[in-house]
């Protein structure tokens, strides 16, 4: 589909609502993969949504996310100057069904007859060129009344993706790309079914992107899943919008029940229909999976920050905060982070949710979120904490502000590096400039604004019994919190 073709009522609807627990040490539950940039300067969110560029006749892009984070998906599309963004915060996780039945309710209460391109944020896909291709043949498709979802031609025997096994041809007039009706759905396989799969030439990997009408989907979801459908509904009818958001109704969301498209739908209607893809896609799922895609240098090494290697082969090391140096190793993985390292064979990238689920279990802050915190007003990073004192870097981007706010716990002292700082502490209401502090009691009503043009940079530390982020009242909130 390319400009030239007039007309077409298009609305992506990026999912952006996974958490990416293999890619941890970077990826966490505050700021999952979504939203990291492990490719070069753009995370895969902004990356998906360049990834539109070149198709005409898109009236908005649908974002869903959930509600912890919002500020983060709106601040990347601010970053790139995306167009005609909607986001939409689902209340509870539901996997992709009810999800994509939201955004269908929200597309069809505006256009009716709205063709829906249904985007995971957290791929990588690098010929748009084959990507746009494929999306002309499945609109087409779509217009038919038939559920489309893109099979990835595959390169290996590989045993971590879910595989479709095609049907029949489908033609479709003016139609120039291939497509088939759907088979059958097929689980993760073994290592010897994967290369059955393989050698047969028949079976794709499931990419977990669709295209359909949004009326179509919600008929077929009615049909096979009536309990999400009638949840979503009502979600959708009771909906209010907050800022930037749209909000679902909380309680009918979460009576749906939690179920994914290709279980709730795709593997129980006739329509579904399979488009080859060979777009050099991938879904990021490991470790293993980003050294596969990315351009290796020397000995097959990818070396990301201050990396020294000697003798190593097949590895990915990634440093970002301090050198990291390794000495003949061979198809290995390092991920160093402010707090963290993971080292693992690349051949067990798999098993770095084990790690995660012994760090759950332990009450690790460190699968929740990095030192660095972004917040809708900047971010603040944690540069030490001891029993009865903590030691914040504060960055408040221009013309932002804190909420006016309390602590019943903590006193904070305040001590501007760069900027200008606007600070209401009680009463007063002053100014701050580069070495210059402030002080701020136990249970005294302050705030921090940025009036200036360049981001606001300063050290807080805090002293007090009680040091959790939880000691906040809050008076005043621009965000709505």
């Amino acid at each position: 589909m390319s400009e030239s073709q007039q007309g077409l009522a298009l609305v992506p609807v990026i999912l952006s609502g996974g958490s990416g627990t293999r890619l941890w040490p970077m990826s966490r539950q505050i700021y999952p993969k979504q939203f990291i940039p492990l490719t070069g300067d753009k995370s895969l969110f902004q990356l998906t949504l360049h990834r539109l560029e070149g198709l005409s006749g898109l009236p908005f892009t649908l974002v869903i996310c959930n509600n912890e984070h919002r500020f983060m998906a709106a601040e990347q599309v601010r970053e790139i100057n995306a167009d005609n963004v909607r986001i939409m915060l689902e209340p509870a996780a539901r996997n992709t069904a009810p999800a994509i039945a939201a955004a269908a309710f929200e597309i069809c209460a505006e256009l009716e007859d709205a063709v829906m391109l249904v985007l995971p944020a957290d791929h990588i896909l690098k010929d748009r060129s084959a990507f746009h291709a494929a999306i002309g043949a499945a609109y087409m498709a779509a217009t038919a009344g038939y559920l489309v979802t893109f099979g990835i031609v595959p390169e290996r025997a590989e045993t971590g993706y879910g595989y479709i096994h095609r049907g029949q041809t489908l033609t479709i007039d003016d139609a120039c790309q291939a497509m088939f009706i759907v088979d059958a759905f097929e689980e993760k396989p073994n290592q010897s079914t994967a290369e059955a799969y393989l050698a047969a030439g028949d079976y794709f990997w499931n990419s977990g992107i669709f295209c359909f009408s949004a009326k179509r989907y919600l008929e077929e979801l009615k049909q096979c899943a009536p309990l999400i459908h009638t949840a979503c509904a009502q979600a959708h009818a009771a909906r209010s919008r907050d800022l930037d958001f749209i909000r679902l109704d909380k309680d009918a969301f979460e009576a749906s029940p939690s179920d994914s498209i290709d279980y709730a739908v795709m593997e129980k209607t006739e329509s579904a229909v399979v488009i080859p893809l060979k777009a050099g896609w991938s879904d990021v799922g490991t470790w293993h999976s980003l050294w596969e895609v990315e351009p290796r240098g020397d000995n097959d090494n990818i070396e990301i920050g201050d990396v020294v290697t000697e003798d190593c082969n097949g590895c990915y090391i990634h440093a970002a905060h301090r050198l990291v140096s390794a000495v003949g190793l061979k198809d290995q993985i390092i991920i160093e982070t402010a707090d963290a390292v993971l080292v693992v064979p690349r051949a067990r990238a798999q098993d770095i949710r084990a790690i995660v689920e012994r760090l759950k279990g332990g009450g690790r802050g460190e699968v929740i979120t990095h030192r660095k915190v972004f917040r809708p007003w900047g971010a603040y990073e944690g540069i030490d904490l001891s029993h009865r004192f903590q030691v914040k870097r504060i960055t408040v981007n221009p013309g932002q502000s804190l909420s006016l706010q309390m602590h019943r716990h903590r006193a904070e002292h305040w001590v501007v590096v760069a900027g200008t700082a606007r600070v209401t502490r009680g009463d007063e209401v002053f100014l701050l400039c580069e070495n210059e502090s402030t002080y701020i009691p136990t249970g005294t009503r302050h705030r921090l604004e940025n009036p200036g043009k360049i981001p606001l940079e300063l050290i807080e530390v805090q002293s007090g019994s009680y040091l959790g982020e939880d000691d906040i009242v809050r008076f005043e909130d621009i965000y709505g919190r």
